[in-house]
């Protein structure tokens, strides 16, 4: 699908990255062969992996970087008009490597290798990083979600606690890494997100009685529907429920009070009321900590909302995006790296597998420097092409990503279930060529 008549999205960047391509043209380095990778350079605190996620988002923004005239008059007392006239012209013809989306990730990992000239490479920064950063912290986030609840299915429902672009993108990200469905329908229209939802307490307010708002919901969506059952007294509204429904009722949600006590409780009730298949749904303010707090409970769902769009705690990554190599005069490619405390960078075009046991599980996230690390025949190679001479080659389904996620954290150690802090669930080593 292609992209091309989308808004531009040349300036969603910072304005650096056109000061630089200013005085870099000027000086004759702009067309200077260039490696830049996007990468971490740790976890996030106590996490023992990441997700990656927002690739397909990012392939988008490269196919609609274009500085259209409108873009260009934005510029005017931004660069001078060599470098207007150059960005008029602007197209990415690069290669793009990356890892998959949907895939793990650890400290180091080149999520994404952009090879062209520094002109063309180093404009696309800040939106790769954007993307990126907002998108895997989200999905990363409801990785650990989904993987305390098993079985039970995730509702994202974050819209409203998040700005409303980052609440599309977050919806589709929470997707990839396992969650059922989204409140959002921007996300539906988009990505084709699977969305669901039934009534708020206002609803409930709405009507003259609780038992009138019930049947009104029941004769628009069918006794299958969710009422939401805590706006007044909670065993009285059950009650009025099944009467209503029947005892074919959907479910019932619940959003305040101690859920476990609760749960256990509206359990007994429903079975003494023959409503046996009648699922009960709870949110409110939920987290993985919630969720696995949960799992003794009589729970059939959870609706996530604030602590999944912003990450739970980590509602960035702390990816950077530097460049690694270069040409030299001569031509040749020589490798470079920033050296500032605690903020160094490794040079040189990295290649990456993920090492895993005879059996399949992963042992560590091997980075070769300069040349690809050598696959002892259980070992799994991470980089995929995105991006071939501008072209974008990597697009996918978010079905096929959301599938490879289960895989990728499927074959981790089992240490990576625990919700505790702690290190990566494997090793990150370096082989240089």
């Amino acid at each position: 699908m292609s992209n091309s008549t989308s808004p531009s999205t040349a300036l969603l960047t910072d304005h650096y990255e056109l000061t630089m391509l200013e005085a870099a043209l000027r000086s004759g380095t702009a067309h200077r062969r260039s490696v830049f990778e996007l990468f971490p350079r740790r976890l996030p605190e106590g996490r023992r992996y990441g997700v990656v996620a927002g690739v397909g988002r990012a392939l988008d923004a490269i196919e609609s970087f274009r500085f259209d005239a409108a873009t260009l008059e934005v510029l005017e007392d931004v660069v001078d008009e060599p470098t207007r006239e150059w960005l008029a012209s602007y197209r990415f013809s690069g290669d793009v490597w990356g890892y998959p989306e949907g895939e793990a990730y650890f400290p180091h990992s080149p999520l994404l290798v952009v090879e062209s000239t520094f002109a063309e490479a180093v404009l696309l920064e800040t939106v790769l990083l954007s993307i990126y950063n907002h998108d895997s912290a989200i999905a990363s986030a409801a990785s650990r979600m989904t993987l305390v609840a098993g079985d039970r299915p995730c509702i994202e429902m974050g819209s409203r606690r998040t700005h409303e672009e980052a609440a599309v993108a977050a919806a589709r990200a929470a997707y990839v890494a396992g969650f059922a469905t989204s409140s959002n329908l921007a996300a539906r229209q988009r990505y084709g997100v699977p969305t669901a939802g039934t009534s708020a307490h206002s609803f409930t307010l709405l009507h003259d009685s609780e038992t009138d708002a019930f049947r009104a919901q029941v004769a628009s969506l069918g006794a299958g529907t969710t009422l939401l059952v805590d706006t007044y007294d909670v065993e009285e509204a059950i009650r009025a429920g099944v009467e209503i429904a029947g005892p074919g009722l959907g479910a019932v949600r619940l959003d305040s009070g101690d859920l476990a006590v609760q749960a256990v409780q509206v359990r007994a009730l429903l079975d003494s009321l023959g409503a046996s298949s009648t699922r009960i749904i709870v949110t409110s303010d939920l987290d993985e900590f919630a969720i696995a707090a949960l799992a003794a409970a009589p729970v059939d769902g959870y609706g996530v909302g604030t602590q999944l769009v912003t990450g739970s705690g980590h509602p960035t990554c702390g990816f950077v995006y530097k460049l690694v190599a270069r040409a030299s005069d001569s031509g040749e490619m020589v490798s470079v790296a920033k050296r500032s405390v605690d903020k160094v960078s490794v040079g040189g075009r990295k290649y990456a597998l993920r090492r895993r046991s005879a059996d399949g599980v992963a042992e560590a996230e091997v980075i070769g420097v300069g040349r690809a690390p050598t696959d002892d025949g259980d070992d799994r190679s991470l980089l995929v092409p995105l991006v071939r001479s501008g072209e974008i080659v990597g697009r996918e389904s978010l079905d096929d990503a959301r599938a490879r996620h289960l895989a990728a954290r499927a074959e981790l150690p089992v240490a990576a279930q625990q919700m505790s802090r702690g290190e990566p669930v494997i090793p990150t080593v370096t082989v240089e060529a």
